[in-house]
């Protein structure tokens, strides 16, 4: 049989960053592939390569056995490729029919008002992807999921071999991934050629025939979804590595109202579900890792927390509704978070950023202040009157999170501390996060990717994915369960 998608050797580099290496899986009629892997991994890359928005510098693209390589995208779509892309950008003016009746006819625009055909086609097309009974209201009246519907239904309506999908379960409820699994499994029974990205294993196992991983550019698994989240390399490059757990001592404060409640906490972003129904609670001196992929919600948990974003539901500080307090309110009352951007002030020295956090505290406290940081942060003592955009990746993590600390936070949010950081800094900060634990009573909430460094400082562990919670338990749990729970 011959594949209707086929990627031999395919190589793409920007400069000198090779961000694809030698890529090659093919998709056959009536199959579907995902394609997982981290940020960064080089997905978008692949993708990008087989629609002709990016030309590989090396290797072949072969729609149904026409090497497509370097065609401008235009003719790609033509040989029979759709897309389905991660974000919507309708057109404002047009009805949901409308929009499918010019997928149906890119070349001939002049045939719209003319051919009852291609309205009957349009029709059936929106029948097909629960569209009818909004076929002719515009998108902005429509809900996000129904948007993402209209996303399917231009991909599918040239009837093409090949469908790519982008990430298509962002930002939907849980009732609404299931419809989607549908109807993308229903691409498969039609006899399309079907390739489906997303971040992680588990979010398309129920749905693929085979999995592809990938990570920085290059091919590191591919098998049946089973067979790739048992494999090894794979688990190394979600879960940092080989799990660790630390005795955890009991703290106090276990059984009293919790320092902070999180109640079904709801966000969206425009209409996209950005958090659905989250509740955590963490007791006061706990340590509690939320960990997830990119995209999950860590950070708009957070924002969230820390006032900087709308929601529904209920968060609460020592018992007392945070609602209606503004971020400068939440962060004197104790909550301190330190970004996953570092929000530093990079013309302004290590030390000027310092005392900026500790602009409330009189002399004498800041000067305590800094000499316990200078002992959790040696470096930072020898790099005072640095510029902090002078300083090293580590090195500004280390600054933005001293700053935090110069506030004297009950409850500091530490933001993917770890993002972009060598081996070597890791052990820094993890050190750095045990000595805070053992010599202090403050409270810590840390968002992550990096399971290997939150598990061993965990009191807790939720799992945060696509939005929603899915997993909560002791570090030891999360060990015994990490395959299933976090790929």
């Amino acid at each position: 049989m011959t594949a209707l998608l086929e990627v031999k050797g395919v190589t793409k580099r920007f400069g000198g960053l090779v961000a694809n290496k030698d890529i090659s899986f093919s998709i056959n009629a009536g199959e579907i592939l995902g394609l997982i892997g981290p940020n960064g991994s080089g997905k978008s890359t692949v993708m990008k390569c087989i629609m002709g928005i990016e030309k590989p510098n090396a290797g072949q693209v072969l729609i149904d056995g026409v090497n497509v390589a370097g065609w401008p995208t235009h003719r790609i779509a033509r040989q029979g490729v759709g897309l389905v892309f991660q974000h919507s950008h309708p057109l404002q003016r047009q009805t949901i029919l409308e929009h499918i009746k010019l997928a149906l006819l890119p070349d001939n625009l002049f045939m719209l008002a003319t051919d009852h055909g291609v309205t009957r086609r349009a029709e059936e097309i929106a029948a097909r992807v629960g569209l009818s009974k909004v076929m002719h209201r515009l998108p902005r009246t429509l809900p996000f999921a129904d948007l993402r519907r209209l996303e399917l239904a231009k991909a599918i309506a040239r009837n093409p071999k090949v469908v790519l999908v982008d990430e298509p379960f962002a930002g939907l409820t849980a009732a609404e991934v299931a419809d989607f699994s549908q109807l993308i499994a229903s691409f498969r029974a039609d006899g399309h050629a079907v390739l489906l990205v997303d971040h992680n294993v588990k979010g398309v196992a129920a749905l693929v025939d085979r999995v592809f991983a990938m990570y920085l550019g290059e091919r590191v698994a591919e098998g049946s979804a089973e067979e790739v989240m048992r494999n090894e390399t794979v688990r190394r490059v979600y879960l940092g590595g080989e799990l660790k757990l630390a005795a955890r001592p009991e703290r106090d404060g276990k059984g009293r109202t919790p320092l902070l409640s999180v109640n079904n906490l709801g966000v969206l972003y425009a209409k996209a579900t950005a958090l659905d129904d989250v509740s955590i609670h963490v007791g006061e001196g706990e340590f509690v890792s939320v960990v997830g992929l990119n995209g999950a919600g860590k950070t708009t948990l957070f924002n969230a927390i820390s006032g900087l974003l709308p929601y529904s539901g209920a968060i609460a500080w020592r018992g007392e509704s945070l609602s209606g307090r503004t971020p400068g309110s939440i962060a004197r009352g104790g909550i301190v978070q330190c970004p996953e951007t570092r929000e530093l002030f990079g013309d302004m020295s290590v030390r000027e950023n310092l005392d900026l956090g500790g602009q409330h505290l009189p002399p004498a406290g800041t000067a305590r202040q800094l000499e316990w940081l200078f002992g959790l942060f040696p470096i930072l003592k020898s790099r005072q009157n640095q510029a902090a955009r002078t300083l090293s990746g580590g090195e500004q993590q280390m600054l933005a999170i001293a700053r935090a600390l110069m506030m004297q936070p009950k409850l500091l949010i530490l933001d993917e501390p770890t993002l972009g950081l060598a081996p070597v800094i890791l052990e820094q900060l993890s050190k750095a996060m045990e000595t805070l634990r053992q010599t202090t009573d403050i409270t810590v909430l840390l968002g992550e990717q990096n399971v290997t460094f939150a598990l061993p400082h965990a009191d807790r562990v939720y799992v945060l994915e696509h939005s929603r919670i899915v997993w909560e338990g002791g570090p030891g749990r999360f060990a015994a369960e990490a395959g299933a729970g976090y790929l």
